[in-house]
C-alpha cells in the first residue's frame, strides 16, 4: 500500500479507503447549506494526505478533514498495544474507562472480546474509480480494506467509503483462513453506511448477530472492534464518550449526528462496532489526526434510519432536508427589525431551494419559531436529552422521505402553523458520484459532460484554486431550478481539422444548441442528434460561439473516435430511455 506523511494537524480521516480533503471554507458553505464537497477518488497521495489505496480527496476548504487509509496515517499517534491470548490485540486510550456512567457498567475491552470474535469480519475490496477528465475509462484498480460487523438478517455493515467503486468484495471470518464472496446489497454514502450480503452457507455457520443499542452518554464508555493497521488480528481499543453533536461526513460531505470518542480510530478500524456492553453505539468511521486520540462513530439513530429505508424501499433512500439556508438571530437589533417578540426565539430565512416543498410554502425572512413543537433557539439548536443542545437539522434528517413537518413561523410580526413534506434533495453539481460512470457526450471532438464535483477535482489537491474560478463558484454556490437541470460544460476539444481554433474554448458552460436552452446533457445529445440545418450552433459562457458544419462534423466524430481509441461517443446512461 502506498504511505504518506500526513503533515497537516487537525485532519478528519475515515478509516479506510479513499482518502478526502476538505477546506474550513467549505465547511462554511456545508453549513449554511449553499454547497458541500467531496473528493473523488482517483489520484495518487499527495505529500499532505494518504489512505490506503493511495487516492486522495482533493477539496480546498476542507483540507483539515480526510479519510485516513489503511495503511497510510502515519501521523495518528498509536495507542499502547497488549496483546492477548486469542490472537486479539487490546489498546487502551489514557482515559479511565471502568467506571459507572448513567446507572451502567462501562464497557470492558475484555468484554467484548468474546463478542466480536464472532460477529466481527475483515473486509476486502478491490475498486477502480472513473477518469473524469476521460470519462470513457477508468483509473487503475487498488485494494483497500476496513472492518465490518453481522446484524439481523443475515447482513454484514461497514462502511459505504470501504465499498465505494467496488468490483469485488471478500470478507473473512475471524480465525479462518478463507475468504468468502460478498455482494453489497445496498449503500449510502451521505451516511457513509453499506449493508453486504453473503451467499455461502458455511460463512455464517458459528456467526453471532449483533444487536444496536442506544446512544451513549457523555464520559460513557466503549469499545472499538476492527482490524486496523499494524496486523492482520482483530484489535480492540477503548475510551469514553466525549461529544455528541452534528458533524461533517468526510465521505459523502454531509452533516449528521456523530459521536466523538477518546478511543484511536486507525485506518482499517472503519466499519468496525463501537461496543457499549453487549450492544452496538455505532460504526467506526472517521478520525482526527494531528490529535491524540480523537475518534468518531455513527450512532445509531443514523445507522436505524439507514437500515430502516433499506428495509422499506428496497434501497437508499437518503436523509431528508428542507431545502433551507437560514441565519442565526443572536443580534438584538436583528430580532427587533423582523417583530419577534421577548421570549421567542428562532432562526431566519435566507435562502430557500426552488425544487423543494418549502419553495411554495416558507418565504424569505421568515422566522422559524419551532420544528414539529421543538423551539428553535436563536442559534439554530434545540433540546437534545440532558442539558445537551444539538442543531435543529437533526431532527430534519431523522425524518422519512415524503414524512410532513409541522412549523410554526414568524411572517410579518405574525405567528403562522405550517406544513411542509420533507424529501432528500440534489445539489445542482454532485458532490460525489460513487458506483457511477460518468455521463460524456462527444461530437466533433468536442468532449460534453454535465459538471460535478469530483469533475474539478481533478484539478489537484488544491482544486479550488487551480480549477476553472467560474466553474468552481456555481458548484458550490448555484441551486437547480428545474428538476433534471445539469450545468453542461465542454471538458475539452480533441483536436481535428475540424476544430482547429476552437480549442481555447474549453472549460466553458454550454447555453444553448441552435438556438434552444440547456437542461442537462441528454438534453444537448437529442438537440444535436436531431439537427435537421445545414450547421449547428453552440453559445458557450461569454457568449462565445462554435459552429459547425453538421455533416462534415458527423464524419469528423468517427474520425476522432478511432484516433483516440474511444470506444463509444456516447455514455450508456444517455442511451437509455
Amino acid at each position: 500500500m502506498l504511505k504518506s506523511s500526513l503533515r497537516a494537524a487537525g485532519r478528519l480521516s475515515s478509516s479506510i479507503g479513499h482518502s478526502r480533503t476538505y477546506s474550513r471554507r467549505q465547511l462554511i458553505h456545508n453549513h449554511i447549506h449553499l454547497a458541500q464537497s467531496i473528493i473523488c477518488p482517483g489520484s495518487r497521495i499527495p505529500t499532505s494526505l494518504a489512505s490506503s489505496n493511495g487516492t486522495i480527496p482533493r477539496s480546498p476548504i476542507l483540507r483539515n478533514f480526510f479519510h485516513s487509509g489503511t495503511s497510510a496515517c502515519q501521523n495518528v499517534q498509536p495507542c499502547l498495544t497488549a496483546v492477548k491470548p486469542g490472537n486479539v490485540e487490546v489498546e487502551e486510550s489514557d482515559s479511565d474507562s471502568d467506571v459507572l456512567v448513567g446507572g451502567r457498567e462501562s464497557g470492558d475491552a475484555f468484554s467484548a472480546v468474546e463478542l466480536a470474535l464472532d460477529s466481527v469480519v475483515k473486509i476486502f475490496t478491490v475498486s477502480s474509480s472513473p477518469n473524469y477528465f476521460l470519462p470513457w475509462q477508468n483509473k487503475s484498480q487498488r485494494e483497500v480494506m476496513g472492518s465490518g460487523f453481522v446484524i439481523n438478517g443475515r447482513r454484514i455493515l461497514t462502511n459505504a467509503h470501504v465499498v465505494a467503486d467496488h468490483t469485488f468484495v471478500l470478507v473473512r471470518k475471524h480465525g479462518s483462513p478463507t475468504k468468502y464472496r460478498a455482494e453489497v446489497q445496498a449503500v449510502g454514502h451521505e451516511c457513509d453506511l453499506a449493508l453486504l450480503t453473503v451467499e455461502n452457507e458455511e460463512f455464517w455457520e458459528g456467526m453471532t448477530f449483533l444487536e444496536l443499542g442506544d446512544v451513549p452518554f457523555l464520559q460513557e464508555a466503549v469499545a472499538v472492534v476492527g482490524y486496523p493497521q499494524g496486523g492482520d488480528n482483530i484489535s480492540v481499543t477503548k475510551g469514553v464518550v466525549s461529544r455528541v453533536e452534528p458533524t461533517q461526513y468526510v465521505h459523502g460531505a454531509a452533516n449528521l449526528m456523530a459521536i466523538q470518542i477518546d478511543a484511536a480510530i486507525n485506518p482499517g478500524n472503519s466499519g468496525g462496532p463501537a461496543l457499549m456492553g453487549s450492544r452496538v453505539a455505532g460504526v467506526a468511521f472517521q478520525n482526527l489526526s494531528g490529535a491524540e486520540n480523537i475518534g468518531y462513530i455513527i450512532p445509531v439513530p443514523v445507522i436505524k434510519h439507514f437500515i430502516g429505508g433499506v428495509e422499506e424501499k428496497g434501497k437508499y433512500v437518503g436523509f431528508c432536508s428542507l431545502g433551507l439556508s437560514c441565519q442565526p438571530t443572536e443580534n438584538a437589533q436583528l430580532r427587533a427589525h423582523f417583530k419577534m417578540p421577548p421570549g421567542k426565539t428562532g432562526v431566519l430565512v435566507s435562502r430557500i431551494n426552488p425544487l423543494s416543498d418549502a419553495y411554495n410554502i416558507l418565504k424569505k425572512d421568515d422566522i422559524i419559531l419551532e420544528f414539529d413543537d421543538v423551539p428553535i433557539a436563536n442559534d439554530g439548536t434545540v433540546p437534545f436529552r440532558n442539558r445537551e443542545r444539538i442543531t435543529f437539522d437533526h431532527l430534519v434528517s431523522m425524518k422519512k422521505p415524503n414524512e410532513k413537518a409541522k412549523l410554526k413561523v414568524l411572517r410579518d410580526g405574525q405567528e403562522q402553523d405550517l406544513s411542509v413534506t420533507l424529501q432528500p434533495l440534489q445539489p445542482l453539481v454532485p458532490v460525489h458520484q460513487f458506483d457511477t460512470l460518468p455521463s460524456y457526450f462527444i461530437f466533433a471532438g468536442f468532449v460534453f459532460i454535465p459538471l460535478t464535483q469530483p469533475y474539478l477535482h481533478e484539478y489537484g489537491e488544491e482544486w479550488y484554486n487551480t480549477s476553472p474560478r467560474r466553474l468552481c463558484e456555481r458548484a458550490l454556490r448555484e441551486l437547480p431550478q428545474k428538476p433534471g437541470q445539469q450545468l453542461v460544460i465542454l471538458s475539452q476539444v480533441l483536436m481535428d481539422e475540424i476544430n482547429t481554433g476552437y480549442e481555447r474554448l474549453a472549460e466553458l458552460q454550454v447555453k444553448k444548441v441552435n438556438g434552444v436552452e440547456i437542461l442537462n446533457l441528454k438534453h444537448l445529445r437529442q438537440i444535436v442528434d436531431n439537427c435537421d440545418q445545414e450547421n449547428v450552433r453552440f453559445d458557450l459562457d461569454d457568449e462565445r460561439v462554435i459552429i459547425l458544419n453538421y455533416n462534415t462534423a458527423k464524419i469528423a466524430t468517427s474520425r476522432i473516435m478511432k484516433r483516440h481509441r474511444i470506444p463509444s461517443a456516447v455514455s450508456g446512461d444517455l442511451l437509455q430511455d
